[in-house]
């Protein structure tokens, strides 16, 4: 057996044990933190009067503090509800499909959700989907707009300035529950996962935690607080599509595949394809006017 020459800290998923069946699971914390940091975030720039001093805000910021508030709590809605329906119509139908330790979760997808829809919200069982949480938000965010009379594309970069702190303590949490591990390596850094086998892993949760929450979260900043990407609406958004699914892409090659797609193609890398066409709609909405003076 190969031995990892990093030890895998085993950290109880359970934050803590309150009664019975309820707990606090640091799952839950990592998606508190995300949002509430992402909140307050938002609420820091709105204060900063230069960001908003130029064309197309003239002095005016896209929404007030009041509106990002409310704003949080449907864009909630949006990820948790996003999330686990797009685990369960992606990965879980394929999962169910190919990986038989999903059978008694599954019971014959689609029916086996239809005929137990509990499962359907039951994220405890675990199963939350990137993708479904995003395409969740962005659902949200256009009611959210078009309920208050709000232009979308400067809120939705507000958002996306701030959603890879959201990423960063997921990705963490992952790391904490010991799931989605990489594929076995040598290198000096590999763990052995407690439910990933004898062999080590890539910890590519990590990788992911550094390269989709810490470094994509450093350039957007840069490219709102120094290049003034905000005057362009939609520019923030296609940077962060662009990121993300370039950043997913290279880190599903250590990560062990939840299924594949296409030969050695796998889902993560398959569904960056639509997250980069959106990035590619976003920039031409960037850039179909000129910049203002």
């Amino acid at each position: 057996m190969i031995q990892a020459l990093l030890p895998y800290p085993h950290i109880d998923p359970v934050l803590l044990h309150i009664w019975g069946p309820l707990e606090i699971r640091w799952y839950a914390i990592s998606y508190i933190a995300g949002i509430v940091l992402g909140w307050w975030g938002v609420v820091r720039v709105l204060r900063i009067k230069p960001l908003w001093a130029h064309p197309p805000f003239n002095g005016k910021p896209p929404a007030t503090e009041d509106d990002i508030g409310d704003l949080v709590v449907w864009a909630t809605f949006g990820v948790i509800l996003g999330g686990r329906l797009g685990w369960v119509l992606i990965y879980g139908t394929l999962l169910c499909s190919v990986t038989p330790q999903y059978a008694s979760f599954c019971d014959g997808l689609p029916m086996g959700f239809l005929n137990d829809p509990i499962r359907i919200i039951a994220a405890w069982e675990g199963g939350m989907s990137f993708h479904g949480g995003l395409l969740g938000v962005v659902v949200a965010v256009w009611l959210f707009c078009r309920s208050r009379k709000l232009k979308m594309m400067p809120i939705a970069d507000l958002a996306c300035a701030f959603a890879p702190l959201g990423l960063l303590f997921g990705r963490l949490a992952n790391f904490i529950n010991g799931e989605l591990w990489g594929r076995v390596t040598d290198m000096p850094w590999a763990m052995i996962f407690p439910r990933g086998g004898p062999l080590p892993r890539h910890p590519s949760q990590l990788y992911e935690a550094a390269l989709e929450g810490v470094v994509l979260f450093v350039l957007l900043q840069i490219a709102l607080r120094v290049f003034r990407a905000n005057e362009r609406p939609g520019l923030i958004s296609a940077l962060f599509f662009l990121g993300y699914g370039t950043f997913r892409f290279i880190c599903e090659w250590f990560r062990e595949p939840d299924t594949q797609f296409i030969g050695p193609v796998s889902m993560g890398m398959a569904l960056s394809v639509p997250i980069w066409l959106a990035a590619g709609l976003l920039f031409w909405i960037a850039y179909k006017k000129p910049k203002a003076a």
